[in-house]
């Protein structure tokens, strides 16, 4: 049975916190147990504080994350325990929230949701694992199904006005063209154009040799987004003709998960989030993959915080860029793009050749596709 508090200045008591005792009066015994549930999240943000708002009463480590889902469970209704679980996890950061099992098969899939579970899913028991699995998995496929598009379209080809096309198909009709072949059959008193001649654009699509991209996968726990996003991205570019795609995670150590590259669940659900970070010794085993220079393109994916050798690092990308291999050094690869690296070391690496940037999954898809198809 949920939380019933049909008196409107407890309700308000419970929504102001304590910052309204004085004005609102006291709270029943059950209503004591929803504010001390409602503290133990909300009393974490620091700006509703400063306002004068509901700040922690009895705080955030009066209880425990267990304890607090049992409580709302107990407490709330539906609605408002989705919203409170939804605000645990994306507003605070509350990963331990995922490794509930009702939690996992009851709340809304989303990219928040599924990086809390790439943060906790070593803590999760096999039931709990099966679930998240499957959370995962949800979410991956929205996001491919959106990436997908994105990359299709940039490898497409590009659209050629010159020439005019056979195939009459939707996403090669000419507007403009169009309507200018068929203005004189305009009817100004009936106010329409009667399309005689449609006009459709070929499109050009350049046949080059098999490239070799290798996506270099920093999984260190601040590049997240990016290792979803490059999972996905992977598998995407796996399923396009002329092209091999490695796909390789590394901290201290490297691991090639190019044999799981076409299974973006399975990918993330082998990474490991965390750990140091030896961006030469991820390089170097890039190297190591290279056999085509010229037909080559590593894609760095990384915050540039050496925490190897930063002089090896240099070396070796020099070494790369000096072969005809392009390097590509993304500092995110998410959707906002907006990075957070060391900008000393993406200047020495820039200096050395290599292009570095902040990019959307379907940015990179344009300049890879504009780098193969060139």
């Amino acid at each position: 049975m949920s939380l019933d508090i049909p008196d409107p200045l407890q309700r308000w008591r419970l929504l102001l916190g304590d910052p309204a005792e004085a004005a609102c009066g006291g709270l029943s015994a059950e209503a004591k147990a929803a504010d001390a549930a409602l503290d133990w999240l909300y009393g974490r943000d620091s700006d509703r504080a400063s306002r004068g708002e509901r700040s922690a009463g009895l705080g955030p480590s009066a209880l425990s994350t267990p304890d607090w889902i049992n409580t709302i469970h107990t407490l709330f209704p539906k609605e408002v325990i989705e919203r409170l679980e939804q605000d645990a996890v994306e507003r605070f950061g509350i990963d331990e929230v995922v490794t509930n099992l009702e939690v996992l098969e009851r709340i809304e899939p989303s990219e928040s949701l599924l990086r809390a579970v790439l943060h906790t899913k070593h803590l999760m028991n096999p039931e709990v694992l099966a679930a998240a699995r499957k959370l995962v998995a949800e979410v991956v496929r929205r996001i491919m199904e959106k990436l997908a598009t994105e990359v299709r379209q940039a490898f497409s080809g590009s659209r050629d006005r010159r020439r005019r096309s056979r195939m009459k198909v939707a996403r090669n009709f000419d507007f403009k063209q169009t309507l200018a072949a068929n203005l004189h059959r305009y009817d100004p008193e009936r106010r329409k154009l009667y399309v005689e001649r449609p006009v459709f654009i070929s499109r050009t699509k350049r046949h080059a040799e098999p490239w070799d991209i290798i996506l270099l996968i920093d999984q260190s726990g601040s590049m997240v987004d990016s290792v979803i996003h490059s999972a996905v991205m992977a598998a995407c570019l796996w399923q396009l003709p002329g092209m091999r795609t490695r796909l390789v995670a590394f901290d201290t150590a490297v691991v090639d998960l190019t044999a799981d590259v076409s299974d973006p669940v399975e990918l993330l659900m082998k990474v490991q989030l965390g750990g140091g970070t030896d961006i030469a010794k991820a390089v170097g085993y890039a190297q190591s993959l290279v056999a085509n220079p010229a037909r080559s393109i590593v894609v760095l994916v990384s915050d540039f915080y050496e925490g190897g050798s930063p002089h090896e690092l240099v070396r070796r990308v020099k070494a790369l860029v000096e072969s005809g291999a392009k390097v590509l050094g993304l500092a995110a690869l998410d959707a906002t793009a907006e990075p957070n690296y060391d900008h000393e070391m993406a200047a020495r690496l820039v200096r050395e050749g290599a292009q570095i940037g902040a990019m959307t999954p379907g940015q990179l898809a344009g300049w890879l596709a504009e780098k193969v198809q060139g």
